[in-house]
């Protein structure tokens, strides 16, 4: 860990400039309590940095939270071994993967499944508790229910250290989560012209506990955390079913782990009680159980918190961007793409070139920065990778 001021803390041993002075903006807004931690995956976002964990007292930005709210991970454990997996037709189980979950973005269900049932009434009830209608943000947020989005949202299934087969993705909560931090974004926007508020960046435009403009955002930010853990549940679902069609027999559930890293939370850490947002970074207290994704192609890791006080008690969410999409289309070639996914069952097409493992961070680099944040309890290798264009 790397003390760059008196409120800005980092554990990136690659960093680039750009970055650190972004994080030096957020850092110095006044409310910002006791310090802002960069993770090791931290890189360049819009206002706020994207690894960054931003505790702030009686205000949030909406922008530090991000446009994917809730956006995160789930992981199970099966019982099934990499023996038994490869005797199958891995190509077979992409498709049908494919096939279950909408991919890419815009892509809704055409319907509302029996399985999303439940989980829909769930988040109508929660909807009215919290005095909002999701319809006015996107008019078919049930059907997007189950769907992955594209960009570095994957679903995997992959091999731990001792061959035992796990189901691993990553999604949020889709375009209903965007609309409704986009609008709040605007909103701060809007209140800091109103009253003559000068900011260094106008997305570190925040608004003020007590008001109703606060209140409301808790509300539907609340609202779109749950629906990104529920989205991910369905999901988790599906991938069961077409793991259990392809092995012949049901998947037996070892362990399962559904965390966020783009969200916020009302924390105590150093005797004050604050709003902690995490904008590409996971809650890692002491023995709480976490995902780190690598990039495509590369390792991902089951971890369990150590709850370093410094860092807020967070971790790093992933290998975090080194290339831009733009600069990693311009750099990086299909047959480089190819030559990582070596091994891999995946859909080969150019359209996931600037997701190429090369465009990020090496995740064994990011790994060993935050051997004080987490320990490792599984290294997984993906055998099937889907992703959505």
């Amino acid at each position: 860990m790397e003390r760059l001021s008196a409120r800005l803390l980092s554990w990136a041993s690659l960093i680039d400039e750009k970055t650190v002075e972004q994080a030096r903006t957020s850092s110095r807004m006044p409310f910002i309590h006791p310090h802002l931690a960069l993770m090791p995956d931290a890189h360049l976002g819009k206002g706020a940095t994207v690894g960054s964990v931003i505790p702030t007292l009686g205000a949030i930005m909406p922008a530090a939270v991000g446009v994917d709210i809730g956006c995160g991970m789930i992981a199970v454990r099966t019982q099934f071994t990499k023996e038994e997996l490869l005797a199958r037709d891995l190509t077979a189980l992409r498709e049908q993967i494919e096939r279950a979950v909408p991919l890419s973005a815009g892509r809704d269900n055409r319907k509302v499944v029996a399985t999303a049932e439940p989980r829909v009434a769930e988040l109508e009830e929660l909807a009215t508790k919290a005095e909002f209608d999701p319809a006015r943000y996107a008019e078919h947020w049930r059907l997007q229910l189950g769907s992955l989005g594209s960009g570095n949202h994957f679903i995997e299934v992959s091999v731990d250290e001792l061959d035992r087969v796990w189901m691993f993705l990553h999604s949020g909560s889709r375009g209903v989560g965007n609309k409704i931090a986009t609008h709040h974004i605007g909103v701060a926007q809007r209140l800091a012209e109103q009253w003559w508020i000068e900011l260094p960046d106008p997305d570190l435009a925040y608004l003020v506990e007590g008001t109703e403009e606060f209140r409301r955002y808790i509300r539907e930010l609340r609202w779109a955390q749950h629906f990104a853990l529920l989205n991910r549940e369905e999901m988790m679902d599906r991938v069961a079913r077409q793991l259990s069609e392809v092995m012949g027999e049901p998947v037996a559930e070892h362990e399962r782990i559904n965390c966020h890293h783009n969200f916020t939370e009302s924390e105590k850490h150093f005797g004050k009680q604050v709003w902690v947002s995490r904008k590409g970074a996971i809650q890692a207290d002491e023995g709480r159980p976490g995902l780190i994704p690598g990039s495509m192609g590369t390792a991902s890791y089951v971890v369990e918190g150590l709850g370093n006080p410094l860092s807020l008690n967070s971790s790093p969410h992933g290998a975090g961007r080194e290339y831009s999409r733009s600069a990693a289309r311009r750099t990086f070639s299909h047959e480089q793409l190819r030559q990582a996914m070596a091994g891999i069952e995946f859909r080969d097409t150019d359209a996931f070139i600037d997701e190429i493992p090369q465009a990020y961070k090496p995740i064994d680099r990011v790994m060993a920065d935050a051997s004080d944040l987490v320990r490792v309890r599984h290294t997984l290798r993906q055998l099937v990778n889907v992703k959505g264009d």
